[in-house]
This record gives C-alpha cells, structure tokens and sequence, in this order.
C-alpha cells in the first residue's frame, strides 16, 4: 500500500480569468513550498430536535469554503505574484534613466551619485528605499558598475546610497553617457485601480495519484518573518470557493518552480526613520487584507470573496542602546522602514526590498535579565498621503521591489 509523503506532493497555480471558474490546464506554474495545508471546509448543523429516543436525528452540511496558508522561505520571484495580488497591484518596471552625466563621491559606506544639470530623479519616478543599478557608463570605473545600490535620500539631482554587499565606488566623474535603473519591478498599495485577482491552486499528489485543484482563491494576507538567524518567511494566507477531486494532474507541463537564492536577513541593510540600525534583532510584516466570504439562501458557496481595506503592521525588535527608538513610540512620531534583504554577499545578489513610508509605534517594552536588554515596538503603518509622483517617497502604505519578479 502506498502512502502519500510530502516531497511528492506538488503545489501548482494559475491566476484565473474570472473568480471561481477554473485557470485553463496549460500554462500553469509549480511554487516552491515549506508547507500548503489549503483544504475545504464546510459549515455543520446539527439537528435541536427532542424527541424520545433522547439521540440526534440530524447532521447537516453547509456553506463550502476553501482555505489555508502556504509557508514558504522568501526568494526573490518566488511568490511575486501572490505579492502582488496581495498588495491589489501587478508588479511593474520603473523606466531606466538614460544618457545621463554622473558624478560618484564619497568614502562609505554610503556615496552620492549626482547627475548634471538636465533631468531629475524624482520626476523619474525614483524613491528612497529602491535598488539600482549604474550599467552603462562612457569609460566609468568598473567598480561603479552593475552594483546594487540602495537609495537611502534623494533629492532631484542627487541619490545617497549605500552598495550591496559590503561593496564600495569609486570617486569618479562627470562620467557620460550612463544608464541608471531600479532593478526587477516594483509593487506597491494603490490609491486607485486596484486588482482583484483569484488563482486556481492545486496540490497533486504523484506517488498516489490524487489530485485536488481549489478555485476562487484569493490572497487574503503576508505574512513576513525575518530573524536575525535563519532564513526569512512567508506565509501567504488564501481564501477560496470550492475544490474538485481527481486521479490525474490538472494543470499540465506547468513552468518549473523558481530556483532563486533564500534570503536571509543577515544580508542586508534595515533603516529606521532615516538611520541605518545594526541593532534589530528581528522585523515581521503583516499585510492583512480584511477579506471575507457570504452565505446566500439556495446556494452552499460564497458568491464571492469579498476584499475589505488592505492593513500592514509589524513589530520591531532591537537591543536597547539609547533613546531613539523608544522616543518613536513616546512621541508619537511617524517613522519609515526601508530594508533590503539579499540572496547573498554579492554585489549583484538577488533581493526583495520593502519600504513602509509611514509608521506609528504602539508600544516600545523592554525586557529584563543578564542578557543584553532588548526594546520590542509593535507598529502600524499609515496611508503616505505626502507621497506620490515627484516625491521621493510613495502615496502608500507598504511598496516591495523584488529583483526577479516577473
């Protein structure tokens, strides 16, 4: 007798073209997994019926509703799609800046790289917290080259950044003829025109030949783990209509799973309120978002799965060296986090970079004991309504740039 095990089990999904009914079978795509426990459920009645025998007469099923999470290490392109349909918008490229004059100053970690006269960086539609790239340069050094850089200010003419990778620039410039680019695409919170999208998610299990494919799904929350050991998290929550069984695949020849590096906090640089912080000892991210399903009379699925407003919260953690942090929460003062996480040391190492341009603090305790004292801040992150085009920060709540999403 044969008895499904887990590496056999596959975890496969297409974006549906309308909720509920099917992704066709071609074209759909193998993700990498920890764990998916995505199952149906029912809702149950039982019977209040007295009579003599002093037994229940009745059991009945109800409402059909499919759910559960999807655990898996964050890797660059992995799960940018749920990303994306999480955050109610596709991820996208933000225009290479070209022909540009550039000028590279400073000794590190952080450097300047300012561009002549004409143009701007924030009508470009840059922001603090990306990464990019210089790739083409008339004769530039090529240690300033193709080198992930995170933006940490900016101002029209000039980017501050710090290298990827522990890596240094080199003093040059005007250097002609450049191209500068953020790297992989961008998603973040819309103010308007907000996707709703819905999967068709199947787990086939080979060495026993089941199959179980579940539609209507949506992606109801993120959430975000990244310790300072180990390898950072996701675990992306989904909500969905139905489920149907068989001996055989559904999706067939689906696109092979992706095979980016795992990130790992340890690679990375983490920003709180405009300084970088070597002192977290953790961050999580949750973006919830508020979806619910109905019940009807005559039917036993939910018409739909309904979207509600999209919440990002978090918590931060850090050893308590002075006052900063703690006077966050004390003040009341609204705060960024921008952070950038790599697949390793490299200087042209994959990542996921996340910015929330405008948190506020609910608490700021301390710990005790013979140990280094560590602060814990569990935060919220607010609508950036001083953010949008020409800003250097986003009219959002939460943007993530990933560099392999497609």
């Amino acid at each position: 007798m044969t008895i499904a095990v887990g590496p056999a089990k596959q975890l496969r999904f297409k974006k549906e073209t309308s909720w509920g009914t099917a992704a066709g079978t071609s074209g759909g795509q193998l993700l990498r997994r920890v764990t998916s426990d995505i199952d149906l459920s029912k809702d149950t009645y039982e019977s209040a019926e007295i009579t003599s025998t002093y037994q229940v007469t009745d059991f009945r099923h109800g409402m059909r509703k499919v759910g559960g999470t999807i655990k898996g290490e964050l890797s660059p392109g992995a799960y940018s799609a749920f990303v994306g349909s999480a955050l109610r918008r596709d991820f996208s490229t933000v225009t290479a800046s070209t022909g540009l004059s550039l000028t590279f100053a400073g000794t590190g970690p952080t450097y300047t790289v300012s561009r002549g006269t004409s143009g701007s960086f924030l009508t470009d539609g840059w922001k603090v917290g990306m990464v990019v790239r210089v790739t083409v340069g008339t004769g530039a050094n090529a240690n300033n080259l193709n080198k992930n850089l995170l933006i940490t200010s900016l101002v029209a003419g000039t980017a501050t950044v710090i290298p990827g990778g522990n890596g240094t620039l080199t003093a040059e410039g005007p250097i002609a003829s450049c191209t500068m680019q953020p790297t992989g695409k961008l998603t973040y919170v819309p103010a308007s025109g907000h996707t709703n999208d819905s999967y068709t998610i199947e787990h086939w299990f080979s060495d026993v030949s089941q199959d179980e494919y579940f539609t209507g799904c949506k992606i109801g929350s993120l959430d975000l783990n990244l310790p300072p050991t180990g390898m950072a998290t996701i675990d992306i929550g989904v909500m969905g209509k139905d489920i149907t069984t068989g001996t055989s695949a559904y999706f067939t020849s689906p696109s092979a799973a992706t095979t980016t590096g795992v990130l790992a906090a340890v690679n990375g640089v983490l920003q709180v309120n405009g300084t970088t912080v070597g002192i977290v000892t953790g961050l999580s991210i949750k973006v919830d978002g508020g979806m619910t399903t109905g019940a009807v009379v005559g039917s036993n699925y939910t018409p739909d799965v309904f979207p509600g407003r999209v919440k990002v919260s978090g918590q931060l953690s850090a050893y308590f060296q002075d006052a900063t942090m703690r006077d966050l929460f004390v003040n009341e003062t609204t705060f960024a986090i921008n952070a950038v996480f790599y697949t390793g040391s490299s200087a042209t190492a994959d990542f996921v970079a996340i910015t929330l341009p405008a948190c506020k603090a609910g608490g700021a305790t301390k710990s005790d004991g013979e140990q280094g004292l560590q602060l814990t801040m569990p935060f919220t992150a607010l609508y950036n309504s001083s953010g949008g085009s020409g800003i250097s920060s986003e009219a959002t709540t939460i943007w993530i740039q990933d560099s392999q999403a497609a």
